[in-house]
């Protein structure tokens, strides 16, 4: 196959291109869209315009992961592409649940992909592409090609069910993060383990269309990672900051977020260097970015991880992070399954040493993660693999909004200020289910 691909004229942002796609799936009885928003593939979004979003079938927990991790390589062979071009490829998401060492899941399946075979791309110079996958002999589908950029041409029709119903969902009662935060100190305290992420969930009713919740979350917060997935099994909106992995040919990428300070305005500014200055934030970030060198480590080939960058301050909604890069060459006989084994689920997310944590985690949190802390992104056989960690994410279902927020504890971890950290974090998608679009 080769990747064939022409420029479009159309010039909508990314979160009115999508909201006409899902308006076109809707009308014509397609299946949904899908979105990646943000920074993905050096690129500015990667939309696929209908995609059959399916649950991985699996015999069950072991059999579960297997499927799940396997489908990302079952890539086909291309044998032409521009540079920088995508053409297709799987997308979908990996729950925190495939690997929850207590057996637990929420509502929405535990693993979801779906192939498509042409996407719009808006490259990093803020033009559209139409590309698409096709045999060698084949020629590009000027007609589709052709469809989609009238339709992203067109203006958006005034919809009153493209919306949502405001909203506000609950959290659990502090004093049960209080108790959790405590008895993971007293863990480490015992020598258990160096740390671990501890979370908590919100929960509420959600009655609307979940890519309006998108397309207002991308145009409000500017996330650099967002991700819309939905199908009959329900739907992922995510306003993600963080790369959990990115394999361009050989080349693997992964940038931890450790470290956290509120970011309301600009009354604010200051907190970046106060993050900066915390011994607290700055162990917990080395911690973890050296257990994403160790997960690296073992599918990478001998002596190319490296720690490029380090300590980084930087903006997301609502919060200063502090995040780091780890950087390797995946060694040969390597692929993405193998990466995934090595990687998931996100150092970031769970502690270390991370089996010890995965298992106080099972023992600590009163509910199942769900798709959160998990990933959420696109396999391409062009372009390599690049996913999100699902922070910052809403899990729609049956009529239930569900979030799931947290932070690293460490030695010196204080419950209250964990605490007021995940109402930080928390904030900006409190605010956007509270306030829809007019």
């Amino acid at each position: 196959m080769r990747v064939a691909r022409t420029a479009l004229r159309a010039t909508p942002t990314p979160e009115d291109a999508f909201a006409l796609l899902r308006l076109r799936a809707a009308r014509e009885g397609l299946a949904p869209p899908a979105a990646l928003c943000g920074d993905w593939f050096a690129s500015r979004a990667v939309l696929a315009p209908t995609v059959s979003l399916r649950p991985v079938p699996g015999g069950g927990d072991t059999d579960d992961v297997t499927a799940a991790f396997a489908t990302v390589a079952r890539q086909p062979e291309i044998t032409s592409a521009e540079p920088g071009v995508i053409g297709g490829g799987w997308f979908g998401y990996l729950s925190y649940d495939l690997t929850d060492p207590s057996g637990r899941h929420c509502a929405l399946p535990r693993a979801v992909w779906g192939w498509a075979d042409h996407v719009l791309r808006l490259d990093g110079e803020g033009r559209w592409w139409f590309e698409a996958l096709v045999p060698d002999d084949a020629a590009l589908p000027e007609s589709l090609a052709a469809e989609l950029d009238d339709l992203l041409s067109s203006r958006p029709r005034p919809d009153p069910t493209f919306t949502w119903r405001p909203t506000t969902p609950s959290f659990p009662t502090r004093r049960e993060h209080h108790d959790a935060v405590t008895a993971c100190v007293a863990a480490i305290a015992a020598g258990e383990l160096l740390q671990a992420n501890i979370c908590t969930r919100l929960t509420g009713d959600f009655h609307g269309e979940p890519a309006a919740l998108f397309t207002e979350g991308v145009r409000r917060l500017a996330p650099t990672r967002a991700a819309c997935l939905a199908g009959d099994w329900g739907a992922i909106v995510s306003m993600s900051p963080e790369l959990f992995l990115a394999r361009t040919g050989r080349r693997v990428r992964s940038s931890p977020i450790k470290g956290t300070r509120p970011r309301r305005g600009p009354h604010d500014d200051h907190q970046a260097g106060e993050l900066r200055r915390s011994a607290k934030d700055v162990a917990e970030n080395v911690m973890i970015t050296d257990l994403v060198r160790n997960d690296l480590g073992r599918v990478c080939a001998v002596g190319s991880v490296r720690v490029p960058e380090l300590l980084a301050v930087r903006p997301a909604p609502g919060v200063w992070h502090l995040d780091s890069t780890v950087e390797g060459v995946l060694a040969d006989g390597r692929d993405d399954t193998d990466l995934l084994w090595a990687a998931f689920p996100p150092a970031s997310v769970t502690g270390a040493p991370k089996l010890r944590a995965l298992e106080l985690i099972a023992e600590l949190e009163s509910a199942p993660r769900g798709v959160y802390t998990g990933a959420i992104g696109l396999a391409s056989p062009v372009a390599g693999m690049e996913l999100n960690v699902a922070i910052r994410t809403f899990e729609i279902s049956d009529g239930t909004v569900r979030i799931g927020v947290g932070g690293g504890i460490t030695a010196d971890s204080d419950p209250d200020t964990e605490w007021q950290e995940c109402l930080h974090k928390a904030a900006p998608l409190v605010r956007l289910l509270e306030r829809p679009p007019s």
